[in-house]
């Protein structure tokens, strides 16, 4: 990873306000162990997407007992109360159990912070004494352990206690806050959820966005972020591919869905290879091909599901129309008949790529660099992984966001595995990756407030 360099312009920025960053440090060091144990809290009860109600109502609580206006979750985006959210009226829940805080501090900017709060259905196998025993239903019906993989527990802890920080600071800056709980960012319809139910419409629309998340990726104690593209665009696909069915000794009977498939996912590899710039990103990954039931039995169909990942939205439209002209033509080449072609399926419900916006970045990178230390701040290749954070952003107003990395490994783990010495230390959505809580929580408390302080206006504004 490439280290933060601060031009002298950054360096002069990153002077954001009167509270040094010794004085933050030593201010977030002395609330820790309420921080600390909010995120055990959470840790120990998990709650999966669009089911987060008790994880909304503790935030809630927290935020309010600081002074903020909320509006929380105690209802489900699938139950609400239509008549009222026609009406225009506040709803208790905002895109199911979305929680959104508001405090307003005199004239200034309108910034606001996220975080996400929901688990993933996996069995935790930390040892943590703290770790999660809870087995959950999701909002499809289906039964599952669940954990805190992708910490957002952490989020959850950090969005906290940056509030508390900024609350006791309320003389050094001027503005709006808004800080909101986010549902189902795990199945990416999170931020949709809450943007139909209104937000920027019966909130304060924000003039900036920043969030973090932690990463297993990264030691515990660093911060890293990606100026520009940082997150991809994550598009589901399906190809239903059809044949004519045989015995297995008669071939030459049938038309074999399952070489056709073979000789599709073939094919797929060449719109990244031969099709896509070289300089533009994309992936085309089949995750799984299903066919057939016997040794002796050629099957009528096959399915094809993929993964497609990129940055720019025209490599992805590209990327989309390819799968299935690529599809369509194999079939042809079989000598399919018209009415044996294959289906391909695009969900409509996709998560956009994340841009950083390199301005923003770089002068809230610089100010969370003057605060942590610029020997804690790095630059992070993109990634082809999603974040429904995105959705925030891209709206009609095309809204600046910036979201960063907090890091959240063992850092001796992290660097025998740089060396080669050991393997990677597991990570976010594994069963056994729950993050170090100092200095991670330290790290991402004060990261954040450094760069709420840097975005509201300066006291009396």
């Amino acid at each position: 990873m490439k280290k933060l360099f601060l031009s002298a312009a950054s360096a002069a920025a990153a002077i954001f306000t009167t509270v040094s960053a010794n004085e933050l440090a030593d201010a977030v060091a002395a609330d820790y162990e309420y921080v600390l144990d909010l995120y055990k809290h959470f840790h120990e009860n998990p709650e999966l997407s669009f089911r987060e109600s008790e994880s909304a109502a503790r935030m809630t609580a927290e935020l309010e007992g600081l002074g903020f206006t909320v509006t929380n979750g105690v209802g489900d985006k699938w139950t609400r109360n239509k008549a009222k959210a026609d009406a225009g009226e506040v709803l208790e829940g905002v895109g199911g159990y979305g929680l959104v805080a508001v405090m307003e501090n005199g004239d200034g900017p309108t910034l606001m912070l996220r975080a996400d709060m929901d688990a993933l259905p996996l069995e935790e196998k930390t040892g943590l004494p703290y770790a999660s025993k809870v087995v959950s239903t999701d909002y499809k019906g289906q039964e599952a352990p669940v954990m805190h993989a992708c910490a957002h527990d952490s989020h959850m802890a950090i969005l906290i206690g940056a509030a508390r920080q900024l609350v006791a600071m309320k003389d050094q800056w001027s503005g709006t806050l808004v800080l909101i709980g986010q549902p189902a960012e795990e199945i990416g319809h999170g931020a949709v959820a809450m943007l139909e139910d209104g937000l920027y419409k019966k909130f304060p629309k924000p003039d900036y966005i920043l969030a973090t998340h932690t990463s297993g990726w990264d030691s515990a104690g660093d911060v890293t972020y990606t100026p520009g593209w940082a997150l991809a665009n994550v598009d589901s696909v399906d190809i239903y591919i059809k044949g004519i069915g045989a015995h297995g000794s008669a071939p030459h009977m049938g038309k074999d869905p399952i070489v056709l498939g073979s000789q599709i996912i073939n094919a797929l590899q060449t719109l990244v290879s031969r099709e896509t710039d070289p300089l533009e990103a994309g992936v085309v990954t089949v995750g799984s091909f299903q066919a057939g039931y016997k040794h002796n039995i050629i099957p009528d169909a096959a399915h094809l599901q993929i993964t497609v990942r990129s940055y720019e939205d025209k490599v992805r439209a590209q990327l989309l129309e390819g799968i299935e002209r690529i599809a369509i033509a194999q079939a042809k080449s079989a000598g399919l008949p018209d009415d044996l072609m294959p289906e391909v399926k695009i969900e409509q419900d996709y998560t956009p790529s994340t841009f950083n916006d390199e301005a923003l970045t770089e002068r809230v990178m610089a100010a969370v660099s003057d605060s942590v230390g610029a020997d804690r701040v790095y630059i992070r290749p993109p990634s082809m992984g999603g974040e429904d954070f995105s959705q925030f952003g891209r709206t009609a107003e095309d809204i600046p966001t910036v979201i960063f990395w907090t890091g959240g490994n063992d850092p001796e783990a992290m660097k025998a595995a740089r060396e080669g010495t050991a393997p990677p230390p597991p990570a976010n959505h594994s069963p056994f990756f729950a993050p170090i809580p100092e200095p991670t929580l330290k790290t991402g408390v004060q990261a954040m407030t450094a760069g709420a302080l840097e975005l509201l206006g300066p006291a009396g504004e």
